[in-house]
């Protein structure tokens, strides 16, 4: 609907993972380099991970496209298989033809990899979701791996999940598999300077004639409402140029995210309060004085006891220092004045 309005030749701001659109972070492309060495040096097991939104299937399908022919790769993205359906993905995935049972397809498949990997050739096990495998799976997983060489694994297995996963691999019972993991990495989200870039990326790719349609403020708020998670932006991003269109504005501006914010339940408090100021207005209130008394006070009274004198108001020292220092000489004389008085009359009683 706002293609044409916006110079627009593609949608820049779909949910869809597609790897034309992939912005290459530092964090990405730390991911990206243990991937491709992983699969290129046979380290076996690689593990992903990241939060829920920043890329991790999108990475996935961008390193598939760059896979070469000499790597050849099964890429499972449902973890609620059984263990029967995991094979059975696997025999058509590699060409592996029909089997009979378990030991069968184990077979076939240990002749495929023993092949491959005397001509040089990597073949590779990708598992997306992997924070949803169950225990058998992952048992599974383990088991695959022992396809090796003195040297090399023969099997690269990657499994990609969010940091639910990190936390499932340190189970006391996977200890073997965990023990087997040779590199980890992390899809970090996007950092406050990368989220300009990042948008600005995606209308290029999608053909925008101008890629300054977010104002810098704009920008600034959208990074506070996404927290830098790539899906979020994206969303944010998509929802404002309909937005934008509906009223007819050139540019995305500040009150266009935060009205498209607000829709999404994303509002984010822009100033957080002083907590300071929180405690303090926590308090009770303390008594306040009227000026009358407080001058009464001030001007040394000696009808006044300890018991029912009234307590100065503790913001007094800093609204007027003089005020305070007439207090305490104040409090001063009454006390001192108490005092005489018991002089007195302890002096009588002797006397009488």
């Amino acid at each position: 609907m706002y293609l044409h309005f916006y110079g627009l030749r593609d949608i820049p701001f779909s949910l869809t993972p597609d790897p034309r659109f992939l912005y290459f972070t530092a964090s990405h492309r730390e991911v990206m380099a243990n991937l491709s060495y992983g699969i290129q040096h046979g380290k076996g097991l690689i593990v992903a991970t990241g939060e829920v939104g920043t890329g991790k299937t999108t990475m996935l399908r961008a390193m598939l496209t760059r896979l070469d022919r000499s790597v050849l790769s099964s890429y499972i993205f449902n973890p609620g298989l059984t263990v029967p359906d995991l094979y059975q993905q696997m025999a058509a995935d590699f060409s592996l033809g029909q089997y009979t049972s378990k030991s069968d397809m184990l077979m076939k498949l240990g002749k495929l990899l023993m092949m491959r990997h005397s001509r040089g050739l990597r073949t590779v096990l990708i598992v997306d979701e992997a924070q949803g495998l169950s225990r058998e799976l992952l048992e599974e997983v383990r088991l695959l791996l022992n396809f090796e060489t003195y040297t090399e694994k023969q099997l690269q297995i990657i499994l990609v999940g969010q940091p639910e996963l990190r936390q499932l691999l340190n189970s006391a019972d996977l200890r073997q598999l965990k023990q087997r993991i040779s590199l980890r990495c992390e899809i970090k989200p996007l950092k406050a300077d990368d989220v300009s870039g990042y948008i600005r990326s995606r209308l290029k790719v999608a053909g925008a004639s101008r890629v300054d349609l977010f104002t810098a403020d704009a920008v600034a708020m959208i990074f506070r409402a996404s927290e830098g998670i790539p899906r979020l932006v994206n969303n944010i991003c998509d929802n404002a140029l309909l937005t934008g269109y509906a009223m007819n504005s050139r540019l995305i501006t500040p009150e266009i995210i935060a009205e498209v914010a607000e829709s999404l339940d994303l509002l984010r408090p822009m100033i957080e309060d002083d907590p300071r100021e929180v405690m303090e207005s926590s308090l009770p209130p303390l008594p306040v004085m009227s000026e009358q008394a407080e001058e009464n006070w001030a001007g040394g009274s000696q009808h006044v006891s300890i018991a029912e004198a009234p307590r100065p108001r503790r913001h007094s020292r800093r609204r007027n220092g003089r005020r305070q220092d007439q207090s305490e000489v104040a409090q001063f004389k009454v006390i001192s004045s108490l005092e005489n008085d018991d002089d007195e009359a302890e002096e009588n009683i002797k006397a009488g």
